[in-house]
Formats: structure tokens, sequence, C-alpha cells
């Protein structure tokens, strides 16, 4: 006699279980999505035709989903706007929302589709998640009405938030998400008031979830890590490189190390809009990611992860980032001059020599350099730079940076503008700098916009340093500190608003 259904799905889900808990380590998978866009439109489409573009999206998801069970994944996360896009206005992204519940009413729509409001979208996710055993993270946008009793409630009577979900591999929804810090252009979505930190337990550790610009914040990233002790980070993002220091790749990379934490990172794929780079980043590094400017696919990673970094013996000790920097005399100021990195102003010193030791100050952060080049070239120009302060137009945030950098050309004017190629190797590097906050990212970026697993590390006394030379000649390496304390009030939660 065959064990019904609903048995045999049990039986599945604790064997996964089980195989969790027998291990320290867990099976991770993100994968980057070529999303098919929304054709431009004034006005609302139907939503039959919301729908049948969302389910477009959702069958190339889950041939992903199914083929990251199929290697034994946990757990897989797709990418911010992977559903449905991103060319909307509020009012033509209403067809494509749904309400969707607090976890706590403990639902699996796979099996009870018809409990709340119809919710296809919820319902195929969780069927996703349910039939392939595994924890299914999407992003998607939610709605919850309103009235004039809420005097921040908006003029249509309702809010729309971009909302990241969890399935267990039950189909249940154990997570749900508003993001808190929209990129600029989200005009479609409400700021939820209060940011939320939004945490799950599972058989293989403590997870946390935040959406694409939400990484640069301290609410709700560091609060998650910091304060909530998550062991791994979910990270659905549509994100758009920027050269030199905020490629998906070389930030979240970063981040990850910084923060001592797992961050499994799903970005969508435009190369139009220069968005790719995703992976699997550790505290000590990546263990797997995919850069890709020249093809239109989209890419499934699967790697093994530890459970609980800050249990693992390779876990990185804790660092006084500015230890050295303060201990030490000044270097040599030589010749510095002033450059734009977009729009910050940076202090910068040429590297003259194929050796050397330099120091680039910006009000009270130093940034200290050794190196030493394998070949120095008469086409390539490197420069020591510092920044120090409130970066952004819009929305200004607090940044301290001290960066080894190639300059576009020979031309000093062109030292901070995007540069993906470079010719020059690195026999050995130190960089440091007396930074004022414990929020420090290290990022290495060598040419092709590929990462340098292996080839660098930080010290406790806060140096960032090459390990036995660049395998590939160096765009970047970088030193990105956050000093939250000093971003300005957010000019769009200042007051209530009714957008």
């Amino acid at each position: 006699m065959l064990p019904s259904q609903p048995l045999l799905h049990t039986a599945v889900f604790a064997l996964t279980v089980l195989q969790a808990l027998a291990s320290n380590t867990f099976i991770a998978a993100v994968y980057e999505h070529a999303v098919i866009l929304p054709k431009a439109a004034i006005k609302p489409v139907s939503p039959d035709d919301a729908l049948a573009l969302m389910n477009s999206n959702m069958d190339i998801l889950e041939g992903a989903i199914k083929e990251a069970a199929q290697q034994g994944a946990h757990i897989i996360v797709t990418p911010e706007d992977g559903i449905y896009g991103w060319r909307f206005t509020r009012e033509t992204i209403y067809p494509y929302l749904e309400d969707i519940p607090d976890p706590a009413v403990n639902w699996i729509p796979c099996i009870d589709p018809t409990r709340f409001a119809p919710a296809p979208v919820q319902e195929r996710l969780s069927c996703m998640a349910r039939n392939n055993s595994i924890y299914v993270v999407a992003n998607t946008g939610d709605k919850k009405p309103c009235n004039s009793s809420d005097p921040s409630c908006p003029k249509d009577g309702r809010y729309q938030y971009n909302t990241d979900v969890v399935y267990d591999p039950e189909g249940k929804l154990v997570a749900r998400y508003h993001k808190y810090n929209l990129f600029k252009g989200e005009t479609q979505f409400n700021y939820p008031k209060e940011p939320e930190a939004i945490t799950f337990e599972t058989p293989f550790g403590k997870f946390g979830i935040f959406t694409c610009f939400d990484i640069l914040f301290h609410e709700p990233a560091v609060v998650l890590v910091s304060e909530l002790q998550v062991d791994t980070v979910l990270f659905p993002t549509a994100w758009m490189n920027v050269l030199p220091f905020l490629t998906a790749v070389e930030f979240h990379s970063a981040w990850a190390i910084g923060m001592g934490v797992n961050l499994l990172s799903a970005n969508t794929h435009n190369i139009n809009f220069a968005m790719t780079g995703s992976g699997l980043f550790t505290p000590e590094g990546p263990v797997a990611y995919h850069y890709d400017s020249e093809t239109d696919e989209g890419r499934l990673l699967v790697a093994e992860l530890s459970a609980q970094p800050r249990l693992s013996p390779n876990y990185p000790p804790a660092i006084n980032w500015s230890l050295y920097a303060t201990s030490i005399k000044k270097f040599p100021e030589e010749d510095t001059f002033l450059g734009a990195v977009r729009k910050d102003i940076f202090t910068f010193s040429e590297l003259r020599h194929k050796a050397g030791n330099y120091t680039v100050c910006q009000r009270d952060l130093c940034c200290h350099l050794i190196y030493q080049m394998s070949n120095k070239s008469k086409d390539e120009v490197y420069v020591l730079g510092a920044f120090n302060g409130l970066h952004g137009s819009f929305i200004k945030y607090y940044w301290q940076i001290c960066t080894l950098l190639k300059c576009k050309s020979t031309d000093p004017e062109t030292c901070g503008h995007p540069v993906e190629t470079a010719q020059t190797k690195f026999e050995t590097f130190s960089l440091s700098g007396t930074f004022g906050t414990n929020y420090v990212f290290p990022e290495v970026l060598y040419s092709g916009v590929q990462l340098a697993p292996g080839e660098f590390e930080v010290l406790s006394d806060g140096r960032l340093k090459s390990k036995h030379g660049t395998s590939k000649p160096l765009i970047t390496a970088t030193l990105f500190g956050r000093l939250y304390e000093k971003d300005l009030p957010h000019p769009l939660r200042m007051s209530p608003s009714r957008n």
C-alpha cells in the first residue's frame, strides 16, 4: 500500500530537517533572474494580464527552484522585482499586488488558497516550496487598505509595499518583510512607518531578511546582525552596478565580511540597466558568485555554507578598524589634489613610484598605504584616496572611505571615473585608516569586475593586506566605512505623507 500524498510529503520534510540537523552546514542557492518586464503603460493592465506576466516569470523561477532542490539546496533566494519587473507608477502596479497576511496566521497557501482574498502568486510560491521541499524566498508587492482615521493613509486608500516573502519546505508563510529604505524612483511603493526586523529560525540557523538599498543603512540591516544575531541574511536585490565601490558582488561580499555573517544575494539580470552580480557570501569571503555584463541569461548558484558561522574555527577575529592607523606616524602627504567620485569630492595622491608609503587625509580621516607594484606601467595611474563626508543628493548618508584606486586614464581628472579593466598587479599592499566607526567593509576588485577570494586578509588592527600579491590586475582595494549616526534625517520620513 502506497502512503498518501500528505504523509509522503511530511516524511520528506522530516528527512530534510534531520539531514540539516545532522550537519553544521547547509546548502544554499541564489538565482540571478533575467526578468521579463511589462510593457510601459500609462493605465493599469487587467488583473488577468498582470497575472500572465507574473506567471511567465514564475515559470522561470520554478525551473530554477526545481534545479536547486535537485542539487540538494535547503533554501533558495530569488531577486527583488523578479516576478513583475519595475516599470510602474503607483497606479499601474496595483493589479500586480496581493494582500499578504502576517505569518502569524499560520497559513499554507498551497493547500488552503481560498482562506483569504484571492492570492494566486502566494499560492504558486507556496506550492513551489512545498513541491520541492525547500525554503523559497521571493519578492513581490503587498497592499493594505486604510482610511481617513489614519492620518498617513494615502489618498487612494491603501498602502503599497515592496515585500519579501519566505515559505518553508511545507509551503507555509514564515516571513514577510516590507522594504524600509526605498531607492529613488520607487514611487509606486510606500515607506513603512517603522523598520521591521524580521527573523525566523530554521534547522540550519537563524535567518534575517532585507532588500537591496536597505544594505547601506543601519535599520534594519545592522540591527538584524548586531542586535538580533542572525547567522544568515537573505537579500533579494535589483542592484545597478556603480564603480568603483558599489558593484553588487564587490560591496555585498565586503558587507558579509565586515558584518561577520552569511549573505545570500540574488540580483536581477538586465545588462541595459547594469544589473548583474549575485553570490553566496560568507565572513571569510565569497563561496560562489556570478557577474556577467555580456549576456542576457540568468544563473543559478548553489554552494555549501556554515550554518552558524560565528561558531566556525575559521571565523575572523574582532577588528579594531583604527588601531593600526592611529598608532603610527603619518607617511608623507605628497602633491594631494581633489577629485570627484561621482559627486563625492575625494582627496587623492598619485602613486608615482613602483613602491612606497603614502598618507592622505580628509578632515579627521587619514588613510595609510604601503605598497609595491609588480610592474609600473606608464599608461596607468593609481591613487590613494580619502573621503569623509555625506554622500547622496537626496538621501544623505555618511561615508568614510580609504581607497587604492586605478584612474581611468593618465589624466588626474579621471581618477574616480568608472574603470573595469587594468594591467597593473601588486606584489603587496596594506591599507588602513583612522576610522570613526566599527562598520567598515573591505573590498578588493580585480580587472573585469572579479573578486579576489583568499587573496587578501583583514588583520585585527584594521589593516587590509594582500596575502601573496594579486593574481590579477587591480581596479581597487577599498575600506568602505559607514557612520550611521551622522546620517541626516530621511527627507520622506520627517513628517507623515499622503502620497
